[in-house]
Parts: structure tokens; C-alpha cells; sequence
């Protein structure tokens, strides 16, 4: 009987899909399914909601629900982690504060000044987990779902040995994207994908062994695709190759569409799947589903609605390939770089093809990326290094040069701007950062 633990458990939706796609492999049929979390509340509509799914499915799973960390990670199987360090109230600040000066985030869980205080916070809360794993679980897979993806996996990587690694859902839901805009199924596209988390491009875009790019550059001129994805359209467009990062997200990592407003009027009004300006995301968006939540999942839980079918998230497969059935397993996932891909810096995080079977995750390469696409996304491998450089140092000068460097910053603001924006970010979160020498740049 094989154990997996969520950390995190109160992230409702995502958990209560990672657990029905377990349950769908016999080999988990009977597991131990323990959650986790600090909010009491959300951990009970956790457990009823797990507990709904192994009912319906007539499973031999048993669910339980712990606020003791220790208790839930005691031999476990698999890990998985879904924490958010700090509420709306915490980490809007970390949009709020660079729109001041002229910085307008989109999403800002991924890297720049937001990503990289988001990050901060997380470190050592992850360390914590990832310490009480050693002891607990030392062999446990630890997979993790907690952005900024790229620079919490190569924090954790240098500072154990266990086995962890990141995973997002960009690669195959963006897949799909493309395969509905070519009229193909998804299963009928192969590709190579490779870059860093949220920052990965297909080098490779096949079907039956030939190269549809040129298909896709005549889909991308049908208005309706045009407007579904105008910054990762307009990227394509230049650059190449298609990315896997969605437009709202996309539009943040780079100097070209956020730094004016006509730029943000022309790309950023609609199909990024939010709106812009700081306080439209944080205010409305988000703060409206902390009244919302519970009436929708009291909602679903009341309902005879049910969706036994698994998902696309890669959790379960993974778990499956290593210690399930063992089918071998291809997805990407984001591990710290030893010649993975030839032309990023060694030991900066890269999301790279790798294989999931009896022996572990084995890396499918190396990958050599095109010129460009190595200058553009080995820039913002090395921002996120310095980033995780400041917190394993505690230093906040790095934080600062992390932000002075990142593309859309450095756009729209002088280096004093940004002096002074970092400085008051760090104020900011200084109940937070309490493990660094000191909050003085």
C-alpha cells in the first residue's frame, strides 16, 4: 500500500484532481491519501472532497487530514506540494509596489521583482518540508507544483539530495492548444520542448515524422487564433518558435509589450486571461474568489457531479512509471542543469524532456537551443540564479541586482527606481526574511 502526501492540501481543486488521476492506476487502487495543510477549513473540504472521489470510484483508498506536517510526511511514497506562502493581503504588494513605478505585472508568480519576492518567502518554508522529508521519507519522490517553479527547484536542489523536481502543465496544455488550432488530436503531435519553466520553446513541432511548422504560421493568420494568444502569436512570429508559456505570463518575462501603454492596449487588453493594471488582478480576480470558494466547492460537494477520467497533470503517471505499473513515462520536468541543455549556464534550473520508469527520471538529451532562444531564456536563467544566490546568502544586494536585470524592469525603470522599488519591497516583506543578514541595499 503505497502513501502519498499532499502539502498544500487546501489548494481544493488541484488537489482533489491530482487525487482522482492516482486512483485511476490499479497499482494506487488502495493507497493511504494524506493531506496537509494549516487552514483547518480548507483541510476539511479537502478530505470531504478526496473522500467523495474514492467513493464514487469505489476505491480501497482511505483518506486522511492532518495539520501535523511530520504526521503526514511519516513514510511517505510520494510528495506533493501546493503551498501559497502568505494570502491576497501578503503578496499583493508584490504587484502593487512595482506598479508604482511603472512595472505592470500580469501574474507575477513566476519571476522579475514579483516572482522574485514571491520566491523569498517560499525558500524557507520549503526547506523546512524538504528537511522534515529527509528524515521522514528520505526516499520519497518529492514532486513540486509551488511557483516561481525554476528558481524553488534549483534552491532545493542544491540544498538536498532527495529526489525532487518541478511540474508545471504549459508543455501539454499548450500541446493541445496547438494541435486544436491544426486540427489534430493531441496524441497525434510530437515535439521537443526545452527552455526553463514558463520560458520553453517546441524546437521540434511534428506530425507523422514531418515538420508542421509552416502549417502553424498559415493557423496563427484565422482571427480567431490570432486573438486567442497575441503576445505568444507576435513571439512566435519573430522569434520562431512557439513558446509554452501563456500571453498573461508571457508578457511579463520580456521588454516588449509592457513597457508603454499603447503596447499594453494592443497586446495586453485581451487573451492573456487577465486584465491589466495591478490593481484590476489583485483587487478583483483574486480577492473575489476568497468570498467565492466556498460556496463553489460546497456547490460541487452537494452535487452529483463527478469526474472519475484522469487529468492531464503529469503527478500521477510519474508515480506510476517509478513505483506503479512502471509504463515508462515522457513528460518535461525542471531539474538544475548538468549539461541537459548545452548552451544555458550549468546548474541554472531548465525544464528539459526526461522519461519516468522504474530507475527514476532519466534525461532525454542533451538539447542544444537555437542562438536566440539561448540568449533570451539563458538572460533569465541567470536573474533567477541570482535570485536563489540572494536567499541561500541572505543577501539583499543579489535581490536587488536580480531585479535590476530582470527585462521588463529594467524597461520602464532607472537604476535608482529600481534601487528604491527593491528597498521598499524588502521593507515590504521583512516578517518574511527574518533568515536574511540584513534588509539594507
Amino acid at each position: 500500500m503505497r502513501k502519498f502526501t499532499f502539502i498544500g492540501a487546501g489548494s481544493l481543486g488541484f488537489t482533489r484532481d491530482l487525487v482522482r488521476d492516482l486512483l485511476t492506476f490499479e497499482a494506487f487502487d488502495d493507497c493511504e491519501i494524506m493531506l496537509m495543510d494549516i487552514n483547518e477549513k480548507r483541510l476539511e473540504y479537502s478530505r470531504r472532497g478526496c473522500q467523495k472521489i474514492v467513493d464514487a470510484g469505489h476505491h480501497k483508498a482511505t483518506v486522511k487530514a492532518t495539520t501535523d506536517r511530520k504526521e503526514a510526511l511519516k513514510d511517505a511514497d510520494g510528495v506533493l506540494i501546493t503551498i501559497l506562502q502568505g494570502g491576497v493581503e501578503v503578496w499583493k504588494h508584490d504587484v502593487l509596489i512595482p506598479e508604482k513605478y511603472g512595472v505592470d505585472i500580469c501574474v507575477g508568480d513566476t519571476r522579475g521583482p514579483s516572482g522574485i519576492f514571491r520566491f523569498l518567502r517560499t525558500a524557507p518554508v520549503m526547506l523546512d518540508i524538504i528537511r522534515d522529508c529527509e528524515k521522514l521519507c528520505p526516499n520519497a519522490i518529492i514532486l513540486n507544483y509551488t511557483n516561481p517553479m525554476a528558481m524553488l527547484v534549483s534552491y532545493l536542489q542544491t540544498q538536498t539530495k532527495m529526489k525532487v523536481t518541478g511540474l508545471c502543465h504549459s508543455v501539454q496544455g499548450t500541446a493541445e492548444m496547438l494541435a486544436g488550432w491544426l486540427g489534430l488530436k493531441k496524441e497525434e503531435l510530437q515535439y521537443q520542448c526545452a527552455g526553463i519553466n514558463h520560458q520553453a520553446f517546441y524546437l521540434k513541432l511534428e506530425h507523422d515524422g514531418k515538420d508542421i511548422y509552416p502549417e502553424l504560421f498559415e493557423a496563427i493568420k484565422r482571427e480567431e487564433v490570432a486573438n486567442e494568444e497575441p503576445v505568444r502569436i507576435e513571439m512566435f512570429k519573430y522569434l520562431k518558435y512557439f513558446p509554452t508559456e501563456s500571453s498573461g505570463h508571457n508578457s511579463e518575462y520580456n521588454p516588449w509589450f509592457r513597457k508603454r501603454k499603447d503596447l499594453i492596449e494592443k497586446y495586453c487588453t485581451h487573451g492573456t486571461g487577465w486584465n491589466p493594471g495591478a490593481h484590476a488582478y489583485i483587487l478583483k480576480e483574486y480577492t473575489d474568489r476568497e468570498d467565492t470558494w466556498e460556496k463553489e466547492y460546497t456547490d460541487w460537494l452537494n452535487s452529483e457531479e463527478i469526474e472519475l477520467e484522469r487529468g492531464e497533470e503529469y503527478a500521477s503517471c510519474i508515480f506510476n512509471a517509478i513505483f506503479g505499473d512502471h509504463t515508462p513515462f515522457p513528460f518535461n520536468a525542471n531539474l538544475r542543469n548538468e549539461g541537459y541543455i548545452t548552451n544555458i549556464d550549468q546548474g541554472a534550473c531548465v525544464e528539459v524532456p526526461v522519461i519516468a520508469d522504474e530507475k527514476g527520471i532519466n534525461v532525454v538529451g542533451p538539447v542544444t537551443l537555437p542562438q536566440h532562444l539561448s540568449a533570451f531564456v539563458g538572460h533569465s536563467a541567470k536573474v533567477e540564479e541570482l535570485a536563489v544566490k540572494a536567499a541561500i546568502e541572505g543577501d539583499p544586494n543579489l535581490v536587488f541586482e536580480a531585479c535590476l536585470l530582470d527585462p521588463l524592469t529594467a524597461s520602464v525603470c532607472s537604476m535608482e527606481e529600481i534601487h528604491n522599488m527593491v528597498q521598499e519591497m524588502l521593507d515590504q516583506n521583512a516578517s518574511y526574511l527574518t533568515y536574511f543578514k540584513s534588509l539594507k541595499i
